[in-house]
């Protein structure tokens, strides 16, 4: 596999790390911004919504660029928003720095998905984009606790200082990492690109995404209270119990990305079905040490992992292409904010299982979304959409 692909992972964990940084220092920022606690909490909001609403504008604004050229882009733009965000005096300039590294955030992960699939054989396809999307998984688990404990010590801003100088390593290793590669030529330009999105079945696939993240994030943005209110562990405990989770996701989108390519909507189906059950059986066990922590694990295990399949199903019903990869992105990111949003709802109408229940829910819709396409054979490796952003003369002798 090119090294290329590993390169791309450290891109997105600086990413990640940049998106989840907030959540760690909302105390010391609400001083430091002369704001409360909750207008901190919008910080996070906002950058969610930039990603899912702005991300695929930029994308489209960069698709005239060959793929390296458009990363370097969104690094400089992503550097500009974290050195704001270091620097800023007041909520209004940090509110513009977490809405800027937001778009430009969406946006790195729909060109370097695209040019992981452009870089490696179909064949291999799943396992790499598992390789790249470990970037997302080790952000979560290192790159929450690492930035808190910088900005605990050091003051917030160290932490946007730090991750400043993580984007800066990412972005020459990626210029000296990745190959150039030339601008796919599909021949229609914007209008092929948007015109995938003209098929039904690509928005099935699409919510499918949305449902199967939206189900893992309706537990996971509450584990803490649930398991310190209801499960009755320390708080000291609860972060080794999400170290833990965070190791699980890491296995689980390896497992998956072994699969992805030959077995996509199997792996799907059966992630979804597990996922319903561990689900389900923590709202039930909630309050009992052993089982929870299980249910959780499992949660990790299966949750956030079908990301490498379900990448790869939606390139193969639409196209390997940057913004079709955004847009999917953008409906990811849609599912996480619709289930915290509505698990805050059901937590005030039937307290701190209720996101457990409704995480099985949304699991048993999306594997409603999928079922359909289980009796048909499993997909070729050089799925439909592919042969348009396959490498071909300069681009397969610009490939190491």
């Amino acid at each position: 596999m090119t090294r290329a692909v590993y390169v791309l992972a450290l891109g997105i964990f600086a990413m990640v790390t940049s998106e989840f940084v907030v959540a760690g220092l909302m105390p010391q920022m609400a001083e430091g911004l002369d704001a409360t606690v909750p207008q901190i909490g919008y910080l996070i909001t906002a950058f969610a919504a930039a990603m899912a609403v702005g991300g695929p504008f930029l994308t489209v604004a960069l698709l005239r660029f060959p793929p390296r050229t458009a990363l370097m882009v969104l690094f400089a733009v992503f550097l500009v928003g974290n050195i704001l965000a270091a620097t800023a005096t007041g909520y209004g300039t940090m509110m513009a720095a977490r809405i800027i590294t937001g778009i430009a955030s969406q946006a790195f992960f729909g060109v370097g998905i695209s040019l992981c699939a452009r870089l490696t054989r179909p064949e291999i396809r799943g396992r790499a984009i598992a390789v790249v999307l470990n970037g997302l998984m080790l952000g979560t688990l290192l790159g929450l606790p690492v930035s808190t404990l910088v900005g605990e010590r050091f003051g917030w801003r160290a932490a946007f200082w730090a991750i400043t100088l993580i984007t800066v390593v990412a972005a020459g290793t990626t210029l000296v990492g990745v190959p150039r590669v030339a601008r796919a030529e599909s021949g229609g330009g914007l209008r092929q690109e948007v015109g995938v999105f003209r098929k039904p079945r690509m928005w099935l696939v699409l919510s499918s995404s949305t449902l199967i993240i939206g189900a893992t994030f309706s537990a996971f943005s509450y584990f803490n209270p649930i398991l310190t209110d209801v499960t009755g562990f320390s708080t000291g405990t609860v972060p080794l119990l999400l170290v833990a989770y965070g190791a699980a996701t890491i296995i689980g989108n390896n497992v998956v990305g072994r699969f992805a390519d030959r077995h996509t909507v199997p792996v799907l189906a059966v992630g979804l079905v597990l996922n319903t059950l561990f689900l389900a059986d923590f709202a039930l066990f909630a309050d009992v040490p052993a089982p929870a922590v299980v249910c959780m694990m499992g949660i990790g295990l299966v949750g956030v992992t079908m990301n490498p399949a379900m990448v790869t199903r939606v390139q193969r019903t639409g196209n390997a292409g940057p913004l079709v990869n955004t847009v999917h992105s953008s409906f990811i990111t849609l599912g996480i904010i619709l289930s915290s949003s509505v698990g805050a709802v059901v937590i005030d109408l039937w307290g701190l299982r209720a996101p457990l229940w409704l995480g099985a829910v949304l699991a048993l819709a999306g594997l409603a979304t999928v079922l359909p396409d289980l009796p048909a054979r499993t997909a070729p490796a050089d799925g439909p959409g592919d042969e348009q952003h396959r490498l071909t003369g300069k681009d397969a002798a610009s490939a190491p």
